[in-house]
């Protein structure tokens, strides 16, 4: 059979996507006539550390066994010479890669006793082979990989079963191991828990050998140097002989049960970090990165399995049982947010470049851990992009926790936000967890950040830095796992000018700072957003509207919008109690919306501006202070005369140097 028609034979055999175990056999039979091999080897890399070694004659038999890479490596790499350990009688060898592009899937090599046996041709024919066996190798490490992911599903919810009824996780920890080992084979299952002052650590739970000594479980001290590893991410440990010093706490540990391999993933509750989760076993290289995801979920399931034990042992405890209840309480509070979420002043809605622009942002950012700064006028959506940033990001499963640092004084804000222990201030009958804690997992939305008190700003500094924090009246530091969103209506670079806001707090903040534009600047936006709210609100009264009507369509795209886009709620919710049912028209809206005769002679009096032009900041700055002055320096009384928002007229102040201005 010549080349074309070998090659043909062979595409046709891969076309069938038949197993390696039947395939390779039929491979060897159809290169049997063309190439004079006495053994075909087809390896496929198995795993980071493993390789499955196919080796068939001519005949069709075949041998199939596994090997580690570090036992494999002098096969692949024998077209030089040299002896390989699957077929030390061999004199010629003819070796090919097999893989695609940069991708290597294994490799095919063909072995004789006789010297010189194969030819350029024969090679030039192997490597077509090879090309083609790609496809099947990649397939075939599909199927292995998706094997594996059903295997690991299957011991993931078997975990759960296992733990459903159990209240002491110790109790059950041998049958959670002897499920996970379907999914991830190991010798030892492991469990340490550490010491509060995070100074010992001890053995919670332990399945394979008996150990006598009652030295082993107790606390063992850790060492200053090894303590980093207390909040280390997931790792793995191909010999723990090599890379683990024997008089380290783990080395005495690994070296008494006699483990080589070592998976660790770190076992963290909703109070913080509880301890490590360790998958060993006592040959090297039994792990690799691949499988601490796993190792992650099933360290999760114990989690989850840990917190109901702690809750339930609380529960037998008054103090605890107060503790429960307040954290029954804050969940309450918490879907009650998000019920209120369902409102459309939450909804992402518009269509405009400026729109689509900060929503572009929001999605690059959503998928880092990066922390957020969201600017703009008051009512512009910072919430709505803080949680479309929620949503979109891998913490999207864990809670949405907002806080408006504007609405509440500087004690009661630092209780929200840190929570108390009982007997922390006058009134404190109990301990309550507080929104740091009730983002565990989440984001915290830090509404007006600039309003924010100095002594808060420094411990909310140490909980970005540190990720740590304490409650009022506590002794005792908690993690932080959280993703701070924050936003400001404020300058808040003069405020750092004038010593109101913290230097280093910016910072941390602005890491990534995404400005919203005012409605006034969205103009292509208003009408779809005033019929989002139409729809919306239309279905809680008893006679929705008929739609908008052109004149108040016009009125809506007319005005400046100083509330920007709840301004614009507020004025659909108005007309539609108005319309009775018809149609919206522009004398439902707003008073203090512009008329068409107004707008005219707004447009006659510009027509008429002097030859030499005007200084608009000098009339704008004029008219601040007119009306600072009129309204005896009430700054409510004065935005309302100006028609801005106390937001806008503290920009304008603070952009003309009005802010040291005394009332008479």
């Amino acid at each position: 059979m010549d080349s074309a028609a070998v090659l043909t034979a062979v595409a046709r055999l891969i076309a069938e996507e038949r197993p390696l175990a039947d395939l390779v056999p039929r491979l060897a039979t159809l290169l049997g006539d063309a190439v004079p091999f006495e053994r075909l080897h087809v390896l496929r890399l198995d795993r980071a550390e493993s390789v499955v070694l196919y080796v068939a004659r001519p005949s069709g038999e075949l041998d199939v066994t596994g090997h580690r890479i570090a036992d494999t490596a002098s096969a692949v790499a024998t077209a030089g010479g040299g002896p390989s350990p699957f077929d030390s009688d061999a004199r010629s060898r003819l070796v090919c890669t097999v893989g695609r592009g940069p991708s290597v899937y294994g490799a095919l090599w063909a072995t004789s006793s006789a010297p010189d046996a194969f030819t350029d041709a024969h090679e030039a024919l192997m490597d077509s082979v090879a090309d083609l066996l790609s496809f099947a190798l990649q397939q075939d490490a599909l199927r292995t990989t998706e094997a594996t992911r059903r295997e690991r599903i299957d011991a993931l919810d078997g975990v759960l079963h296992t733990m459903a009824e159990a209240l002491d996780i110790r109790h059950i920890f041998g049958d959670v191991s002897d499920v996970v080992r379907g999914g991830l084979p190991h010798d030892i299952l492991l469990l340490t828990s550490w010491a509060e002052d995070g100074r010992s650590i001890r053995i919670y739970a332990m399945t394979g050998p008996k150990i006598d000594d009652p030295d082993f479980g107790a606390p063992m001290m850790i060492a200053d140097n090894e303590r980093y590893l207390l909040h280390r991410d997931p790792y793995v440990v191909r010999d723990a002989d090599v890379e683990i010093a024997p008089e380290s706490v783990r080395g005495r540990i690994f070296r008494r049960l006699k483990v080589r391999s070592v998976l660790r993933v770190p076992l963290a509750l909703d109070t913080g970090l509880f301890g490590s989760l360790f998958f060993l076993a006592r040959q090297p290289e039994q792990f690799g990165d691949a499988d601490l995801d796993f190792g992650r979920r099933v360290a999760d399931l114990l989690a989850l399995a840990l917190s109901h034990q702690k809750l339930a042992e609380a529960a037998r405890r008054d103090a605890a049982a107060r503790e429960t209840a307040a954290q029954l309480e804050a969940t309450v509070a918490r879907l009650n947010r998000e019920i209120e979420a369902r409102t459309g002043n939450r909804r992402v809605v518009g269509q405009s470049p400026q729109w689509k622009e900060v929503l572009a942002q929001a999605a690059r950012v959503a998928q880092t851990e990066t922390t957020v700064l969201l600017t703009g006028e008051s009512g512009t959506g910072k919430e709505v992009v803080a949680r479309f940033i929620h949503q979109g990001s891998r913490r999207k499963q864990g809670p949405f926790v907002a806080i408006n640092c504007a609405a509440l004084p500087e004690q009661l804000l630092e209780s929200e936000l840190f929570g108390h222990e009982r007997g922390a201030f006058t009134g404190a009958v109990a301990a309550k967890p507080g929104r740091i804690e009730q983002a565990n997992g989440g984001v915290l939305f830090l509404d007006e950040i600039g309003e924010m008190s100095p002594s808060v700003q420094a411990k909310l500094l140490r909980v970005l830095e540190e990720r740590e924090f304490m409650r009022l009246g506590s002794t005792r530091s908690s993690r932080a796992d959280i993703r701070v969103v924050a936003a400001t209506n404020r300058d808040l670079q003069a405020a750092m000018r004038r010593g109101e806001f913290r230097e280093d707090l910016y910072y941390r903040l602005s890491v990534f700072e995404i400005a919203l534009p005012p409605l006034r600047e969205r103009i292509e936006d208003i009408l779809e957003l005033a019929d989002t709210f139409l729809e919306e609100i239309g279905g809680t009264v008893g006679k929705p509207p008929a739609g908008i009507a052109r004149d108040a369509r016009d009125q809506l795209l007319a005005y400046g919008w100083p509330g920007n886009v709840r301004e614009l709620r507020n004025a659909i919710e108005r007309a539609v109690i108005l319309a009775d049912g018809g149609y919206i028209r522009s004398e439902h809206l707003p008073v203090a919306l512009p008329r068409p005769a107004e707008a005219t002679a707004a447009t006659g009096a510009a027509d008429a501006l002097p030859p030499g032009g005007v200084n608009l900041e000098a009339i704008e700055r004029t008219l601040v202070l007119k009306a600072l002055e009129q309204a005896r320096y009430n700054k409510t009384r004065a935005a309302k005369l100006l028609g801005l928002t106390r937001a806008q007229l503290y920009s304008r102040i603070e952009k003309y140097g009005l802010a040291e201005t005394k009332s008479p």
